[in-house]
């Protein structure tokens, strides 16, 4: 005791800073311990983390509105910036929506309510830490909280033949990854000496083996490219979308997704920064940047002309969640390239308003998704999408304004986080940026076939058995509320939402 109450009076340790992770951790051992005790309680489990993120999401405010905030605990493993802030709130949110929107599945399903809430309590907890930590080790014990969560979660359905290949497809090619991942971060150590984000920064130009550090940065690019869904560390991604339960679907292609970007925005952007005079972190600054912009257009083209093909409207959403992918990258790319503090402040901001856009979008779209595919995901197909616009009006309406926000239809939140992370790179002014936005338009009205076709399906087809529409619960009419709200709101006031990402008064990196 003696001993613990030493470690809590260090000046390093700081429980505040940590204060939202601490708050989910404790809530998932709740929901565990109850769910143990009286099980089959699907609604109790359900409520208490919902509770559980209120609080968090109040903890992360009150750190996010103090006035003299920390700037960093735990020997600077743990920060509290604007980058660290921002994507929380979006790991939060993610989090809320889909466990409202698994009340149907939960329901359906009959799967242990219990179990699936901690693992989705755990898995934003680890998301939360990939954001929060600025160094190496505790970015790879959140992702790794993170991936252990999602693999059980995708496999939920322990009958379905499906979701057993969804998840050990996911385990297998994510254990590869991991792999990939933690054998860079032990050679960026091994060139620089230090694991801390903000000292491997400072140390670039004195790596004692900088051909270790180019091997190690590529081995990182390969490991968040899997995380983040990039070509070609993709393929992973259609068959487990489509296999996982449809509100896991949701949450993986949202939330993990979020959190990939965040780590891979901080290790990159903040750990291997263009350091004036210093031809080694020129050299390896011109490298990441170059490979990423091909990766993002390699990442658009490929996402979009696949999801062209598809039939089924969970692998045509997976192959959008790739294109999509590739659209943060160009912000990504925007933010190495950027030329004052500011302008890559305003960079990192735009990708984390981007992934909120898209998780409202997105999220929305799989709650109606769930409605429709009823248990065990049985209507996925498009022609199960037939004649439904008039036949179940608000369900039809509901999914089509999410396919044009995540088109980019002007006044709705697509559109605004498109434009946001487009810019970083216009204003970079060099040629391969100017292209890499051009092919990223372009890849855009690509996008416009099947989304539309999605659209014209439900108003224009003819359907070839009855319909009978699905009973809409409380939960899930909140969710196309919030959601709905969101595209619109976000489209219309969206710069009240990226000044607030972008203004927070901590740039621990840069100090």
């Amino acid at each position: 005791m003696n001993f613990f109450l030493a470690e809590l009076a260090d000046p390093n340790v700081s429980i505040p800073l940590v204060l939202p992770e601490m708050l989910l951790a404790v809530t998932g051992i709740i929901v565990m311990l109850y769910d143990s005790l009286r099980p089959g309680r699907r609604r109790v489990t359900g409520t208490i983390s919902m509770i559980g993120l209120i609080l968090s999401a109040l903890a992360l405010f009150s750190l996010w509105s103090s006035p003299n905030p920390e700037l960093s605990g735990f020997g600077g493993m743990i920060v509290a910036d604007s980058l660290r802030m921002s994507f929380t709130a979006v790991f939060l949110l993610v989090a809320a929506l889909t466990i409202l929107i698994s009340t149907v599945w939960v329901e359906n399903e009959k799967v242990h309510a219990g179990e699936y809430h901690t693992l989705l309590l755990f898995a934003t907890v680890g998301m939360m830490f990939m954001a929060s930590g600025n160094d190496l080790v505790i970015i790879f014990l959140g992702l790794e909280t993170l991936s252990i969560a999602t693999y059980v979660m995708a496999g939920m359905r322990r009958r379905d033949l499906r979701s057993n290949e969804s998840a050990m497809k996911y385990f297998i090619l994510g254990s590869y990854a991991s792999g990939f991942l933690l054998y860079g971060m032990a050679l960026v150590y091994g060139a620089t000496g230090t694991t801390n984000i903000t000292e491997m920064a400072q140390r670039i130009g004195d790596a004692q083996f900088p051909a270790l550090l180019l091997v190690g940065a590529a081995m990182l690019v390969i490991g968040f490219g899997f995380k983040v869904a990039t070509v070609p560390f993709h393929v992973w991604t259609p068959d487990v979308y489509e296999g996982a339960p449809s509100p896991v679907t949701g949450f993986m292609a949202a939330g993990p997704k979020a959190a990939g970007f965040a780590s891979f925005l901080r290790v990159f952007v903040l750990g291997f920064p263009l350091l004036a005079g210093v031809q080694a972190s020129a050299f390896l600054h011109d490298s990441w940047v170059t490979a990423l912009t091909v990766m993002a257009i390699l990442t658009m083209t490929v996402g979009n002309v696949a999801a062209i093909v598809q039939n089924n409207v969970k692998r045509m959403l997976a192959y959008s969640s790739i294109a999509h992918a590739g659209y943060a990258l160009v912000g990504f790319v925007g933010a190495g390239v950027a030329k004052t503090t500011s302008g890559r402040d305003d960079a990192i901001a735009a990708v984390a308003f981007y992934m909120l856009t898209y998780a409202v979008t997105n999220l929305g779209a799989f709650a109606i998704v769930t409605l429709v595919a009823r248990k065990n995901d049985r209507r996925t197909d498009f022609e199960d999408y037939n004649g439904i616009g008039f036949r179940s009006p608000v369900l039809a309406f509901s999914l089509s304004l999410f396919m044009l926000s995540l088109l980019g239809l002007p006044l709705t939140a697509g559109f605004i986080g498109k434009v946001l992370v487009f810019r970083p790179a216009l204003e970079a002014g060099s040629t391969l940026m100017v292209t890499l936005v051009v092919i990223a338009v372009i890849n855009t009205a690509i996008s416009a076939y099947y989304y539309l076709r999605l659209i014209v399906v439900m108003f224009f087809r003819e359907r070839s058995e009855e319909w009978v529409e699905p009973r809409m619960p409380t939960a899930l009419a909140a969710v196309l509320v919030l959601t709905i709200i969101g595209v619109f709101y976000f489209g219309i006031a969206g710069n009240n939402v990226i000044e607030m990402f972008s203004n927070y008064p901590v740039d621990v990196q840069m100090r």
